[in-house]
């Protein structure tokens, strides 16, 4: 039997041929990842193999298979930001937040990533914290934008 968010997604798809990026794409907004039980109760909804289930979701980047933090930090590494240091501000967040890239921190506040672009080259180099693009960064405009949220624990989001 189906979690009950996952059931109430699924009711959404039913008697729709195909949509199973769109279930996809529901299920993490819901849960912030792809549950592996998720996927199995997917396969059986659509009547497809849980092979193929597992391999459009790991075959697109922006599904996530492990449990994510609750503020995703995304540090721009395409070419104007790198050559403006876009290298030491990753760096900074990863000894900051405790985690290397690709990981997400222990009491899952931050799951930290490196993006090719995030299309915002003018204001190079950027750092996108969930929806919020943080432009013109430095190693100590980071560091300092994580010590403060950092500090706010449980109070509130990320500026």
């Amino acid at each position: 039997m189906p979690e009950p968010r996952l059931k109430k997604i699924l009711s959404v798809f039913e008697g729709k041929k195909g949509g199973l990026i769109s279930i996809l794409q529901r299920v993490q907004e819901e849960f912030g990842y792809l549950p592996e039980e998720a996927l199995a109760e997917i396969a059986d909804f659509l009547r497809l193999p849980a092979s193929e289930v597992f391999s459009v979701a790991t075959f697109y980047a922006h599904f996530y298979l492990t449990r994510r933090g609750d503020h995703l930090v995304r540090v721009c590494q395409g070419t104007a930001c790198y050559v403006r240091g876009a290298r030491d501000i990753l760096e900074t967040a990863q000894h900051r937040l405790g985690i290397k890239t690709g990981q997400t921190t222990e009491d899952y506040k931050y799951s930290l990533e490196r993006v090719a672009c995030v299309g915002s080259c003018a204001m190079a180099p950027v750092v996108m914290i969930d929806d919020d693009v943080h432009a013109k960064m430095t190693p100590l405009k980071m560091n300092e934008l994580l010590a403060k949220n950092k500090e706010k624990g449980s109070e509130g989001g990320l500026p």
